[in-house]
């Protein structure tokens, strides 16, 4: 079965929000029944983690974040068929339990073993870390900033041997997330024209799938122009500031297309830019995504006429997919080339450098640091 020992390891810990992190000594339990124990390769730094940090979104303090992340299965717990010690596998924040009806239904994704409410625990209800005698808590069943975690075998997708652990992480959240907006959810089609709001990890993704879907104009939208080379190396046709201009975005977009935007995604996560995503698509055909998590509760006030005359307003989680069935099929169309992930990656850190991360986070100067064990 491998190992029943308890593990000692390093781990990047949250004592409590709003401070800076604390490498410590951790003690990983071994796995229970249906779970799998995972030494982490590499792992991503998302905005999401960082809501966490700020004490934007639930979660239960001490905790270890990190959520995209290639890992290596050490050892299994009873009952774990899908996955045996020595496999290359991406830990999945969004579960596929195969059982509940959102994923029973084709169309579905969204499984109801999901963790997003903060339990910060594993399925069975408890968890596998301490530290300095305390419980430490899992984050969206995954907690990827730790040289070893345990998770539940239906969040956990086996992938090709051959995959280079640095790079195909990010299929574990930000690249998947914003490639099938496009692709997925959206269903953009050839020759079509595109209006992406915002340009982080995120957006340029969303760019790739409109690319990938064979869009005519991909038109990426920022307030950073220092965002705009790195929209086009990855497909974007052109770049706007709305800071350029008095008008609203929506007529800029309007004006610039002949009024032919089919679909537009909003990648940032504020409530006026969703808005403005939404006004901007055609007002009959269109058809307007919201990507970027909202980690506020606020609520948003639009006028029903942009409904009413036909927009398509969807939202979506993790681009879509399915997460145990599509992201090893994502990462073996990575290997075939069918997408480059290296335009996404600007920083490769070791763990310990964990915090210079997310400074290259908030200067945004990074687009995606990978952290490497």
């Amino acid at each position: 079965m491998g190992g029943q020992q308890v593990i000692k390891c390093k781990a990047a810990v949250l004592w409590e929000p709003k401070k800076p992190f604390s490498i410590e000594e951790m003690e990983v339990a071994p796995p229970k029944a249906k779970e799998v124990r995972i030494k982490i390769l590499a792992t991503g730094i998302c905005r999401t983690d960082d809501h966490v940090i700020k004490g934007t979104i639930v979660a239960k303090y001490p905790v270890i974040v990190g959520h995209e992340a290639t890992g290596i299965v050490e050892s299994i717990g009873e009952g774990v068929t899908t996955v045996k010690p020595g496999d290359k596998v991406i830990p999945l924040f969004l579960p596929q339990c195969r059982e509940c009806n959102a994923c029973r239904n084709p169309d579905g994704n969204f499984c109801i073993k999901s963790d997003i409410t903060g339990h910060g625990v594993l399925a069975e209800g408890t968890t596998r870390f301490t530290c300095k005698g305390k419980p430490v808590y899992h984050f969206m069943g995954t907690s990827t900033f730790t040289e070893y975690t345990v998770v539940d075998e239906f969040a956990l997708a086996k992938i090709d041997a051959a995959a280079p652990p640095e790079k195909v992480c990010l299929i574990g959240c930000g690249f998947s997330t914003g490639y099938g907006a496009a692709i997925k959810t959206g269903k953009v089609t050839p020759g079509s024209t595109c209006a992406v709001f915002g340009l982080g990890g995120v957006g340029l993704s969303v760019i790739m799938g409109c690319k990938s879907a064979g869009a005519a104009r991909i038109i990426g939208i920022d307030l950073n122009k220092n965002k705009f080379e790195k929209a086009m190396a990855v497909g974007a046709t052109e770049c706007i500031s709305p800071k350029d201009f008095t008008k609203p975005i929506s007529e800029v977009l309007s004006e610039m297309t002949g009024n032919n935007v089919g679909y537009s995604f909003e990648v940032i996560g504020r409530l006026d830019t969703m808005v403005d995503a939404l006004a901007s698509c055609h007002m009959n055909y269109g058809t307007s995504v919201v990507v970027g998590a909202p980690p506020s509760a606020d609520m948003l006030t639009y006028n029903p006429m942009l409904l009413f005359t036909g927009r398509t307003w969807k939202g979506c989680i993790f681009g879509g997919w399915k997460s145990r069935d599509d992201v090893p099929k994502l990462v073996t169309d990575f290997l075939a080339k069918k997408f480059d992930l290296d335009l996404l990656i600007t920083h490769v850190l070791p763990f310990r450098n964990i915090q210079e991360g997310f400074e290259l986070l908030y200067s945004g100067q990074s687009i995606r640091t990978v952290l490497t064990f």
